[in-house]
């Protein structure tokens, strides 16, 4: 058992709150049963479980543990003290996992008729982030591509509002000019979002296959990406907000295109 505070792995894995230590190792901390336990289950590559034996009280969680031996994963046990000092939770429950960051690219999709991916133009809040990548991962898309300056999924804090989505999602990071240079190759139809789009949201048959792009928290869709939507929605508003949150927004059109896809399939 850790007891030291100065332990050179325990030092390491409180960096990993830093977005500059997580970038450099290739590696994140997830803390939680039940975000730990989607990790082993999703079959992402874990460097180390970690426990408490003394806040390790769960028989839930004591069975990750003896899943994980039997997985091979190298596991770390300290002290109650020590997890304290890298905890996030109110209540911690003695268990986390350091965990080995999984990056796709654009030439990995291939899309199939009736997915839908989600692109993000340089959103900015991890809150958001995770939260759309719940929603995603709920309707069934297969993944999100993060554009320009986009924030980290692997935050701690969008990993917590993911609430263990990211484990079943594909992340892509990418730029403007890659991007678009992709979609002129694969052809995928581009759906963006405007307040100033002529069409309503509800008002559009959506393709069986496309990419809804979504853009920042405070500008939106930036022109250069508007020019390559081939079509262009908007959410009706009718109060004094001249705006949605953007997980909201981006959860209202993607629940309006999975009940069209699923009232099209019980048609069928």
């Amino acid at each position: 058992m850790i007891t030291s505070f100065s332990n050179p792995t325990i030092k390491k894995i409180r960096k990993l709150t830093n977005h500059k230590e997580r970038a450099t190792s290739g590696l994140f901390l997830i803390e939680g049963l039940r975000i730990v336990a989607e990790a082993i289950q999703c079959d992402w590559k874990i460097d180390t479980l970690i426990y408490a034996p003394d806040l390790l009280v769960s028989e839930f969680g004591q069975s990750l543990i003896h899943l994980g031996k039997e997985k091979i994963i190298p596991t770390l046990e300290v002290s109650k003290e020590i997890f304290m000092t890298f905890s996030k939770k109110d209540g911690p429950q003695g268990i986390a996992a350091v965990v080995h960051q999984r990056w796709s690219n654009l030439n990995d999709i291939f899309m199939q008729s009736g997915e839908v991916w989600v692109a993000l133009e340089s959103v900015q809040n991890p809150g958001n982030l995770g939260s759309i990548m719940r929603t995603a991962e709920a309707i069934g898309s297969k993944g999100i591509i993060l554009l320009d300056h986009s924030t980290d999924p692997y935050d701690p804090i969008a990993i917590k509002a993911s609430m263990g989505a990211i484990f079943s999602l594909q992340l892509i990071k990418t730029d403007y000019k890659n991007f678009l240079y992709w979609k002129s190759q694969s052809k995928i139809p581009l759906i963006g979002t405007s307040d100033k789009a002529p069409m309503d949201y509800l008002n559009i048959d959506y393709p069986e296959a496309f990419i809804l792009l979504m853009g920042s928290e405070r500008e939106g869709l930036s022109e250069v990406y508007l020019d390559q939507c081939d079509q262009i929605v908007r959410i009706p508003m009718q109060g004094r907000s001249d705006s949605l949150n953007l997980a909201i927004a981006t959860s209202i059109i993607l629940y309006q295109i999975f009940n069209q896809k699923r009232l099209k399939n019980i048609n069928r």
